[in-house]
């Protein structure tokens, strides 16, 4: 979500899931206390180790949260889009809207109550990063505050094709969107039927499914496993892995995220 130095006015076009301030001020007497995120109803634990905890997010049209914590940095990923209410403890409620796979980035340490007000429901992707991070730098999109970094001139800042048919003509775009000292975040996005895989000894990632999407994930000597949107897969480090789009006129997304410096032992 947001960094705690940033104005909400100034970054709310860009942060998902809320639009996060600093700190927590010091709360009074009467003041509910924030729950976890594993205490709060609306974030359902779909995947833990010891580098994340993955929580999918889905708060109905109309509702609200309890007031929650978020005490360590994550990225967040909006599974559709979405029009809501802020309220982060101790700022002013502040009204945002995101599109559909906006990806953000939050360093953590404050408490919010998020409402859908407008009446559409909001659903994402909150994964709880265990590192230490250290500073977001951001790459090919602006995620945080701060200036655009090492885009490589491939296909990912190329205009969208002007027709269907050119769409499905094109081949597997790739964005790197930002980094962090511990992780690598790349967006991929395809209309055809293709095979994504990487050579060479490689850090664990974690693959992110995103809305209205498929994939197939083969690894040598396990059965293959087939993942929707709202799915999250970890690869380990060092095995090799291929992840399949289906192609059939169908424009696929998902994210993968590096976990520089992991290894093997990694696991489930």
């Amino acid at each position: 979500m947001f960094t705690p130095n940033a104005s909400p006015l100034k970054t709310a076009w860009f942060l998902p899931i809320a639009l996060l301030g600093s700190s927590l001020s010091v709360q009074t007497p009467d003041a509910p206390k924030p729950v976890s995120l594993t205490e709060e109803p609306h974030h359902r634990l779909a995947f833990e180790n010891s580098y994340v905890r993955v929580f999918r997010f889905s708060l109905p049209g109309h509702d609200g949260t309890l007031l929650h914590q978020h005490a360590l940095p994550y990225v967040s990923v909006a599974l559709g889009p979405v029009d809501y209410i802020n309220a982060v403890a101790g700022k002013p409620e502040v009204h945002a809207v995101l599109t559909d796979g906006q990806v953000g980035y939050s360093r953590g340490g404050f408490a919010h109550i998020v409402r859908t007000e407008a009446g559409s429901p909001f659903n994402n992707f909150t994964i709880e990063l265990l590192h230490p991070q250290g500073e977001p730098r951001n790459l090919c999109q602006k995620i945080t505050d701060g200036p655009l970094n090492d885009c490589p001139s491939v296909s990912a800042d190329t205009p969208l094709p002007a027709t269907p048919l050119k769409s499905l003509a094109q081949a597997m775009e790739q964005k790197r969107l930002f980094e962090t000292g511990e992780i690598l975040v790349t967006s991929f996005s395809t209309a055809l039927k293709e095979d994504y895989s990487e050579a060479g000894s490689q850090p664990a990632r974690l693959l992110a499914v995103e809305l209205d999407s498929d994939v197939q994930v083969d690894v040598p000597g396990q059965p293959s496993k087939n993942l929707r949107g709202g799915e999250v897969l970890w690869l380990e480090a060092r095995k090799k892995w291929r992840i399949v789009t289906p192609g059939e006129h169908k424009v696929t997304r998902f994210l993968l995220i590096q976990f520089k410096g992991s290894d093997s032992t990694t696991k489930p």
